[in-house]
């Protein structure tokens, strides 16, 4: 298991994320399709060509999947009860096909379930950069986290 139990948490613990990932064309067009978002802004290079970014922007809901799923294996894989809630999602530059991001997630608070005493709920930032280290995306994660089993 690569998650991390409630109880092993601190709050300002900050994980700099290994995987990296570069967006492609198909990765754009399957969500957006797949998402039945049609926008212009995702699909249409031509149209693109004549709007202020001048080529496609990648779908911001994502990047925020991405974002998010980056973080996984090195904070809740195997100890998440369930996602409760994305709060403050902010995309303050575009992504772009062709981008790489890297992710960095921060533990910002932590509080005992009042229903479940085998768990915690847990508030991350998650914030993704591109190549370039702009801030591209970023956005609060609230869960239910398991603490450690009794020994």
């Amino acid at each position: 298991m690569a998650g991390i139990w409630f109880d092993d948490l601190v709050v300002g613990q900050t994980f700099h994320h290994d995987i990296r990932r570069t967006v492609t064309e198909t990765d754009n067009l399957l969500f957006s399709t797949l998402t039945h978002n049609p926008a212009l802004l995702h699909l249409d290079a031509e149209y693109m060509k004549t709007h202020e970014f001048g080529r496609i922007i990648v779908n911001s809901t994502f990047t925020l999947g991405l974002m998010v799923g980056v973080s996984i294996g090195d904070t809740t894989l195997g100890t998440a009860v369930a996602n409760l809630g994305w709060d403050e999602v902010r995309f303050p530059a575009p992504v772009f096909v062709g981008d790489t991001l890297n992710v960095e997630t921060e533990v910002f608070e932590l509080r005992e379930s009042k229903s479940r005493p085998n768990a915690g709920i847990v508030t991350f930032i998650h914030r993704a950069y591109n190549q370039s280290g702009a801030l591209v995306g970023s956005c609060k994660r609230t869960g239910l986290q398991m603490k450690k089993p009794a020994e």
